[in-house]
């Protein structure tokens, strides 16, 4: 759903690059649709760590004359959307702090489970926190660490946290990349003459022309120093639980993720959702523009003409002011705007990602029938959202989830649908079914988390973990560890 949904976190490195700093930035770039909070670079010339972090877009906080006081040949780089800590510069990544061994620099795509545990542990040790993000608290882990090592000390750092990590760590002379066992965060290497290039998604390796060479394996971690490239598997072996809404919503359509191109995977979500659902129509329109290849697969299978029903806005920053409170719909407006003659009178397939909270679907159904459309026959290409998640995917509190408030006094699916449906205002309303949405991955079924959709998590999660409020960073001592 547009404008409900959070991007997470893209990250990227390079070792063995001269101006590594630029090139983390074309990398950035292409992430940028990952994480728009804030952007940060460190790099290492061998000797020292320089840095430059910011908040805004990549292309805000770097502007040329503070990019170059960014130097080396190895780096490491972050896009932030912050899923965990309050939006501001303390909490930008990469972290970068000194301790007995020198410094030591990090970045993380993902969320920890027991991030506020730990952190409350470490901090009765006298440990002192900058930040309010989980990710601070692995360099504690590595600082304190007893292996001399520092790849050991990474590897004995990691297997104290749970959840999600996809990480790059370094100091001034080694690169260490981590992938948690359960791969919930996508993360490649690639190749780009002799260095060697880290990426959260395969868009940001065709930016800087890097070869594609593999994803980095879940429990993997990937180790360079000098001329030497080592792969290490030191955790315990799970089923692989990667995030599907890597594939619905987060990655690139022009990515390669877990094995599969995004773009195909949502347009054959689309055509399982017209199988499942289908409905005589006059054509078949997106919610712009992630919704775009699903709305396409669903067209391409239905038979139907597909449309471009809505015109997307794309200079539009993440923040804005209301000229006038009464101006409802007004922070959709700004973004999407229906194309009148096209829907003036007519009976529209409107297909969607997801829904959440429901709040920007009801608008957007407002400004559509503002323009005189006949039907509305909303199609979403994700099951109902009844549970938060908190591997890294910014969903609020399950309160605030639509359709687990609509489940209250429901017996089954159906009555909740139609009670969405009624609240929405559309003619149908349909979604994807939870084994049709794995299918159109061609994966291993099992080998996804769909936590957010059934409440099955791959990992214990805090009883009385909360998304945290972003103006009062405040958290609980009181945690324990729920085996749902």
């Amino acid at each position: 759903m547009y404008g409900e949904l959070k991007e997470e976190c893209g990250i990227f490195g390079i070792y063995n690059q001269k101006n590594a700093p630029n090139w983390i930035y074309l990398g950035l770039y292409a992430l940028q649709h990952r994480g728009q909070e804030g952007a940060g670079i460190v790099c290492s010339d061998g000797q020292v760590l320089s840095a430059h972090r910011g908040v805004g877009l990549v292309n805000d906080v770097f502007p040329p004359h503070k990019l170059a006081r960014v130097k080396g040949y190895i780096g490491i780089g972050h896009v932030r959307y912050s899923t965990f800590g309050a939006s501001n510069l303390r909490n930008v990544q990469p972290f970068l702090m000194s301790y007995f061994q020198g410094p030591i620099a990090l970045c993380h795509n993902g969320n920890l489970v027991n991030g506020e545990l730990l952190k409350y542990q470490l901090e009765q040790k006298g440990a002192i926190f900058q930040s309010t993000s989980d990710s601070e608290v692995m360099i504690h882990l590595i600082a304190r660490s007893k292996e001399h090592q520092f790849v050991d000390a990474v590897i004995d750092a990691l297997k104290k946290v749970k959840g999600a990590f996809s990480i790059l760590t370094m100091n001034n002379k080694e690169l260490v990349a981590v992938r948690d066992p359960f791969g919930f965060r996508p993360l490649w290497i690639g190749k780009k003459g002799k260095a060697i290039v880290f990426a959260s998604e395969t868009c940001a390796l065709d930016l800087v022309g890097a070869k594609w060479v593999r994803e980095v394996e879940p429990g993997e971690v990937v180790h360079i120093c000098g001329n030497e490239v080592n792969s290490y598997f030191p955790f315990k072996e799970v089923v692989p639980k990667q995030c599907i809404f890597e594939f619905i919503y987060v990655a690139r359509p022009d990515s390669v993720i877990f094995g599969k191109s995004v773009d195909q995977v949502r347009k054959q979500l689309g055509r399982e959702l017209a199988k499942i659902a289908p409905v005589d129509a006059d054509f078949v329109m997106a919610v712009p523009d992630s919704s775009n290849p699903a709305a396409l697969g669903y067209a391409h299978e239905s038979g139907l003409p597909f449309d471009m029903g809505f015109i997307r806005n794309h200079y539009v920053g993440r923040t804005f002011i209301e000229p006038d409170p009464k101006m409802r719909d007004f922070g959709v407006k700004i973004k999407l705007n229906p194309s009148k003659d096209t829907v003036k009178g007519k009976r529209i397939v409107l297909v969607d990602d997801s829904i959440v909270r429901g709040t920007t679907a009801r608008k957007i159904i407002r400004m559509l029938k503002r323009c005189k459309v006949k039907e509305i026959h909303y199609r979403v290409a994700s099951p109902p959202i009844i549970n938060s998640c908190y591997y890294g995917i910014d969903t609020p509190n399950r309160e605030k989830l639509i359709a687990y408030t609509m489940s209250k006094e429901c017996r089954n699916r159906e009555e909740i649908i139609e009670k969405i449906r009624r609240y929405l205002g559309v003619d149908t309303l349909a979604y994807l079914t939870i084994p049709a949405m794995l299918k159109a991955t061609g994966c291993d079924p099992k080998h996804f988390c769909t936590a957010c959709f059934d409440n099955n998590y791959p990992t214990p999660i805090p009883s009385n973990f909360t998304i945290p409020d972003k103006e009062n960073s405040a958290y609980q001592h009181d945690l324990t560890l729920d085996e749902r």
